[in-house]
């Protein structure tokens, strides 16, 4: 199997989304109390070490239960395979679909080693306005978020490409 540049850069961006992601989230294990709340933008931005059991918005969190976390440690699982695999494929497609992947893929390892060490991962970036809060995230949230923003507008774009009048994918389907 060749290893191409765009798979050694895939594995770096998903290296370092692991790595900045466990790193922040060590550092905030080190030096806030559990919920404690420190205003960086007051009114709009605070970290906080917050805990969820759950999946994303706090899906299915609540009481500590063996058979949720294997749940989720299992699903974890099965994304990164299916990552792995749709890799094969999408990094063809062009690198926005590449780097998406490593995004998602480094965001899902990131979570997965804090169920895995913790039985929760470790969320500390709370954005809000007034009361109303947005669920507390991590490095690893972001860089799926953007990996999913990133493969949603490829996908847009390369649908739009494909529509142009005299695209080569409207000329092979014509023949």
């Amino acid at each position: 199997m060749k290893v191409s540049g765009t798979d050694r850069l895939v594995f770096l961006v998903v290296i370092l989304v692991v790595v900045f992601d466990q790193l922040s989230k060590f550092w905030v294990r080190a030096v806030f109390h559990p919920y404690e709340v420190k205003a960086v933008v007051p009114g709009f931005f605070n970290l906080v070490l917050a805990f969820n059991t759950g999946a994303a918005f706090g899906f299915l969190s609540g009481e500590k239960t063996l058979a949720r976390h294997l749940f989720f440690v299992t699903v974890a699982v099965i994304a990164l395979v299916v990552l792995v695999v749709s890799y094969r494929y999408f990094k063809e497609q062009g690198k926005v679909f590449a780097y998406s992947i490593g995004l998602i893929g480094g965001g899902a390892i990131g979570n997965l080693i804090d169920r895995l060490r913790h039985g929760a991962v470790t969320d500390f970036l709370d954005f809000y306005i007034n009361s109303y809060h947005w669920p507390a995230f991590n490095v690893a949230d972001s860089a799926i978020t953007v990996g999913v923003a990133l493969f949603l507008l490829g996908t847009w774009f390369d649908e739009r490409k494909k529509a142009l009048p005299g695209s080569n994918k409207e000329q092979q389907d014509a023949e």
